[in-house]
């Protein structure tokens, strides 16, 4: 009887967990249709403030003082962030023990999209990292918070918008570390 009752739980987490990636997925797909769509409209009529800035003046840059004689050097991410813990699980009901065996299930998929992401990166497709950084995002923050969960949601946010291979390569090194601390926590 024991066995059905943690047999039930378990698929009502695994149902939660679908329907909530479902969840995630729409809203996911809906904003990049709206920013897609306003990119075109941005992109087909310029609008009075664009038109603007075509006559306005480059404004004229001081000469370097002591101060401002260094470049301006781009800010990387820290990457710095609390162990991950499953807490979110236990509030669910799980045992620490049941806890502990989906977030031991994280670490495969991890260990399967990192080898992608990278590829990806050497590619230069920061579209398909931000896609592959979703999938697993989604895994990781309904398992727990802090370490890998908190990484991939900062990571995933910046590939929404951003391109510059150095700060990716900081998520990236970032994404190798926190899996291996995750394996290290969680074996």
């Amino acid at each position: 009887m024991l066995g059905f009752i943690l047999l039930s739980i378990f698929i009502l987490i695994v149902i939660t967990i679908v329907v909530s990636e479902i969840r995630n997925e729409r809203n996911y797909q809906k904003n990049r249709r709206q920013k897609n769509k306003q990119n075109k409209r941005e992109d087909k009529a310029p609008t009075a403030q664009t038109q603007r800035k075509k006559v306005t003046k480059k404004p004229i840059q001081k000469k370097p003082t002591q101060e401002n004689k260094q470049p301006n050097k781009k800010k990387l991410p820290t990457c710095n962030y609390p162990l991950f813990t499953h807490e979110r699980l236990i509030e669910m009901g799980l045992s620490a023990e049941e806890a502990k065996e989906f977030v031991q299930e994280l670490i495969p998929q991890l260990e399967i999209q990192i080898p992608l992401i990278e590829e990806a990166f050497k590619k230069e497709d920061f579209h398909q990292m931000e896609r592959l950084t979703h999938n697993i995002k989604g895994s990781a923050t309904n398992l727990g918070t802090g370490g890998i969960s908190d990484l991939l949601v900062e990571c995933n946010t910046y590939l929404k918008t951003g391109t510059d291979s150095d700060i990716t390569k900081v998520y990236l090194d970032s994404l190798k570390h926190y899996t291996q601390t995750l394996k290290e926590q969680y074996t």
